[in-house]
């Protein structure tokens, strides 16, 4: 059954959940874990009816995983939602830089909080005026000084990372607000300049050829006028994964950062990744971002550190995302007469 929206561009299909490619082989029980850990915060009487039996499923014993897969079985159904562009799944990460509380001759670059004035304004000063400018210094604005400039612009476009301390401690920051100005994309730049073939770019190229090129690379970071600041997070247990959108801890291989105007945040939604490493799983919509938009556009949470990085910065695949919806709801997108 498919219905199409009021401004025609959006289509809402009802799939079977045998037509979800590998869904009976995926552990059910540990999305419906993950599930848990949002759904109390969904405020809508049919999301607060189905997060209540959820809290009350079994996860622990032997028939978990076939009890999981019945509840979502039996209260969702699957709704293929499009508008016209095809999948791509991306993904990313949390970051860990290397900084101090003080700042030194290493660790000179600031992670700054975000000024009162810029909360009001929207948008406020450019990235190249905030960098250049005085306006930041002397406030005590810096929550930290880190040792990379190249790292602190990759951990703005993360929006939350770990910075392990030359005291041995670690500090964890958070997305704190942005200046309002639209993102620039450094690779579609280095492309439109020359600089490589757009299947050469990946953020592992960005921050080498920025490096090897600190004067030119300066002024090509600049070129996004978007910023972000940060916030200091000091209760999250160091197990768990970086805040989301939900302001609850992310998920690795398990939350997806969707558009929420197509993806309900908080919902499942089944992914088949395709591409040189398939991925069949059942995620949850626990997290957005400044790139994400689109209905069949979602990026993937790999963890943290290095080796994440690396896996994240690598995907850029096709595929297909279906998101679970409760059964009411479901019916009112795609009705009966469809």
């Amino acid at each position: 059954m498919t219905a199409a929206s009021a401004n025609a561009e959006t289509s809402y299909t009802m799939l079977d959940f045998s037509q979800l490619n590998g869904w009976a082989e995926d552990n059910h029980a540990s999305a419906l874990k993950v599930f848990l850990e949002t759904c109390p915060d969904l405020k809508d009487q049919d999301w607060q009816t189905l997060c209540a039996v959820a809290q009350s499923q079994d996860l622990s014993g032997p028939k978990a995983a076939a009890g999981a897969r019945s509840f979502f079985e039996l209260f969702f159904r699957p709704i293929l939602i499009e508008d016209g562009a095809p999948a791509l799944f991306t993904g990313y990460f949390e970051p860990e830089l290397d900084g101090s509380r003080f700042r030194s001759g290493r660790y000179r670059y600031p992670v700054y909080k975000m000024p009162p004035e810029a909360k009001r304004s929207n948008p406020w000063l450019a990235r190249r005026d905030i960098l250049t400018g005085n306006v930041m210094q002397g406030r005590g604005l810096e929550i930290a000084w880190v040792d990379d400039p190249v790292e602190l612009f990759f951990l703005q476009i993360q929006g939350s990372g770990r910075i392990r301390l030359n005291d041995g401690g670690t500090i964890r920051v958070g997305y704190g607000g942005a200046n309002g100005h639209p993102y620039r994309s450094i690779g579609a730049e280095m492309v439109r300049r020359g600089i490589y073939n757009a299947h050469q770019v990946s953020a592992q190229v960005i921050k080498a050829w920025v490096r090897r090129n600190p004067v030119d690379g300066r002024e090509l970071l600049l070129h996004n006028p978007s910023y972000v600041f940060f916030r200091e997070i000091r209760r999250i247990r160091p197990s768990k994964g970086p805040f989301g959108a939900m302001n609850r801890s992310v998920t690795t291989l398990r939350t997806l950062a969707v558009d929420p105007k197509f993806t309900p945040l908080g919902a499942p939604v089944w992914m088949e990744k395709d591409g040189e490493t398939q991925m069949r799983r059942l995620m949850i919509a626990q997290d957005t971002g400044s790139a994400i938009k689109g209905a069949q556009r979602a990026d993937v949470f790999y963890g943290t550190g290095d080796s994440a990085g690396q896996a994240a910065g690598r995907l850029r695949d096709p595929g297909r995302m279906v998101t679970l919806l409760p059964i009411q709801r479901a019916f009112a997108l795609v009705p009966d007469d469809y």
